[in-house]
């Protein structure tokens, strides 16, 4: 069992069912074995069978909260949304002090646009475990969805204070600034990410539009073209996020 744990870590999750699969011919009904051999599926985009794998100890062990909060990410995964809503909610239930359920719930909340539930949820998750930043991320970022930016930075600023090598949070924060019109502080908070990640296509972008916004556009064109030849896909994602 050891194995096919280090193997999950080292990333080879197909190695890891194999191991999984010889437990399980000795023990169907180990628990462990059946978790993790869910979890290497979903690993590998094999969503339905993870999902047969939870209900099997599911039928062991009804109240396992991982096993619930797993199955719903694979049945999200699978565009079965209602279903998925529903595990997260018994994963609740069956153990109201596991933050995942209620992050992966406000996740989904905020995919239907249902922002205003997302953040009740998102904020259940912070109060359940408040030692992870990921929740605390994520509710910033339905706020700016929902164009309150001024809280919205201000949760950033706090995630960066508590976490100061959060990434994620720091350029969420020059987002935040360049909306509520700060671009020459935003543009201080994106130059110095691309220090150290001066290849990443989203922060070269935001930078751009932030020297648009300071009307620098020879420099805001330039950049954009960076941007783009680095990841010409890209801009579908960007023109559906900016409807003109």
């Amino acid at each position: 069992k050891h194995n096919a744990m280090s193997m999950m870590e080292r990333n080879q999750p197909k190695a890891a069912v194999s191991l999984f699969n010889k437990i399980l011919k000795q023990d169907a009904t180990d628990i462990s074995a059946l978790f993790n051999k869910g979890l290497a599926l979903n690993q590998m985009r094999k969503y339905s069978d993870a999902i047969t794998c939870f209900d099997k100890l599911l039928e062991i062990n009804p109240n396992d909260a991982q096993a619930l909060n797993n199955k719903g990410i694979a049945m999200a995964e699978n565009g079965n949304i209602q279903a998925a809503s529903e595990c997260y909610d018994e994963a609740i239930v069956a153990d109201p002090k596991y933050a995942a359920s209620y992050f992966n719930k406000g996740v989904l909340l905020d995919k239907l646009q249902e922002h205003e539930l997302a953040l009740t949820v998102l904020e259940k998750a912070i109060s359940v475990d408040s030692r992870k930043p990921n929740a605390m991320v994520y509710r910033g970022i339905v706020l700016g969805k929902m164009k309150r930016h001024e809280e919205a930075l201000n949760c950033f600023q706090n995630v960066c204070k508590k976490y100061p090598n959060n990434q994620d949070a720091f350029f969420q924060k020059g987002v935040q600034l360049a909306e509520l019109g700060k671009h020459e502080k935003a543009l201080d908070v994106f130059d110095e990410i691309l220090k150290k990640y001066k290849d990443n296509v989203n922060v070269i972008y935001a930078k751009s539009r932030s020297k648009a916004g300071l009307k620098n556009y020879p420099e805001a064109l330039d950049l954009l073209k960076q941007a783009i030849s680095r990841n010409p896909k890209i801009i579908r994602k960007w023109a559906k996020e900016e409807p003109i």
